[in-house]
């Protein structure tokens, strides 16, 4: 078979990495892929919002099935726009991606079909969300109602911090038209739980559990970014706990989905809220976690490949997924000054260092500038490591950041101490 993937991020070289695995895969493509994409896939350069242009490269080569990694082409309706052209596709169409794209329509389906979440009110006047702020406990969180590459959640500690914010997204657009709404709800207390699962749209089949660090800097300090690192399985999230959540998220969130006439078929992260009173919904996504693909993929066993093709043809019950015992862990290397501004284009040193003491580096942030591998993003690397148990994996994850060097390198020391 011949693989395209959509995507240029840490979350897509890990799914390159895993279909290259597949005995049945013969060739991949990335569009646009990144630096170190380019080590197991031909990069076409196109743009990963490029319907058009992606939909017409897969008509003039042999693919076989494209695999659509990022949230805005699967919006934007990529996926139907490849099936319309007779091209196999894995991932969410338009209508089932809409769950992702739209905190209100997201909110408002749990609401409808009892799935437990925070409370929260919709706004679309900057005004009246601040009129409402006064009258909020603290802190209270802040959402802009549309994608906005996970940085589009406000915490705000305090009145003014949440003034701030409704100016942020409404009145500045810092997240462009994401922020033409916004979702206000109450701050709920527990630790976070990432349950990214497969879902052909009738059956749901959750991975093993992970456990994200939003924030830049150690003890969960300073502004949220995409994601800083990553460890599975979470310590927290027990037996008990998943099979609450099949029975009150997972399986009614598919069901709600078919009875709105927008069946879901591909990837469904859970970022979930493990509170004092049960598991709670904090948001969906419709595609693999970035960074959880990271710690989630490498510990899969079944083929990848198998699973997709299961989930198009719609037969993922027929299918059984197994994963590898023990943990795994993934330390994300940041430029200096990310998630603010920061400078790009150095020179990226150790990689092969890191990976001969087993981790696996995925690239995010990276291009190739005349053969060397240099910075071009907030979130340059992923270091990676799988081990016997979560401190191994740990432990090796950061034995591999070490040996991996460019300027003003930043990464967090505490990922999986929580």
């Amino acid at each position: 078979m011949n693989i395209l993937v959509v995507g240029g991020g840490g979350r897509e070289h890990a799914i390159v990495w895993k279909i290259a695995q597949s005995q049945k895969v013969k060739n991949i493509y990335c569009v646009p892929g990144n630096g170190g994409i380019a080590g197991i896939a031909e990069c076409v350069n196109i743009k990963a919002t490029d319907l058009d242009g992606i939909v017409q490269w897969a008509k003039n080569n042999p693919v076989d099935l494209v695999v659509v990694g990022p949230d805005d082409p699967l919006a934007m309706g990529l996926v139907d726009k490849l099936e319309d052209a007779g091209i196999r596709a894995f991932g969410a169409n338009k209508r089932a991606a809409y769950l992702e794209a739209s905190k209100v329509f997201s909110k408002d389906l749990m609401k409808k079909y009892n799935i437990p979440t925070a409370k929260y009110e919709v706004f679309e006047e900057p005004q009246k969300a601040k009129e409402y702020l006064k009258t909020c406990s603290f802190p209270t969180v802040v959402k802009a109602e549309g994608l906005a590459l996970g940085k589009g959640v406000i915490i705000a500690q305090n009145l003014q911090e949440a003034l701030s914010a409704v100016d942020e997204i409404m009145v500045e657009k810092k997240f462009g038209e994401s922020g033409s709404r916004v979702v206000i709800e109450e701050f709920l207390i527990g630790q976070e739980v990432s349950m990214v699962s497969f879902t052909d749209g009738k059956t749901v089949v959750p991975m093993v559990s992970a456990q994200d660090h939003k924030r830049v800097f150690d003890n969960d300090q300073g502004p949220n970014t995409g994601g800083m690192g990553v460890f599975s399985p979470s310590r927290i999230y027990t037996k008990e706990i998943d099979e609450y959540c099949m029975k009150n998220i997972f399986i009614p969130t598919i069901r709600a989905m078919e009875k709105e006439d927008r069946k879901f078929k591909g990837i469904l992260y859970f970022g979930l809220m493990i509170t004092k009173d049960g598991p709670k919904v904090l948001e969906y996504n419709a595609r693999f976690g970035d960074p959880e693909t990271q710690a989630v993929l490498p510990r899969l066993k079944t083929d990848l490949i198998d699973i997709m093709e299961a989930i198009i043809d719609d037969k993922l019950d027929k299918i059984n997924i197994e994963w590898h015992e023990g943990g795994s862990a993934c330390v994300v290397m940041a430029s200096g000054g990310y998630p603010g501004d920061y400078q790009t284009g150095y020179e990226i040193e150790g990689i092969k260092q890191a990976e001969e003491l087993g981790c696996m580096v995925f690239n995010a942030g990276t291009k190739l500038d005349e053969g060397k591998l240099v910075t071009a993003g907030g979130r340059v690397l992923g270091v990676t490591a799988i081990g016997e148990n979560l401190d191994k994996a740990l432990e090796k994850a950061y034995a591999g950041v070490e040996k991996v060097c460019f300027e003003g390198k930043h990464f967090r020391r505490d990922i999986g101490r929580k």
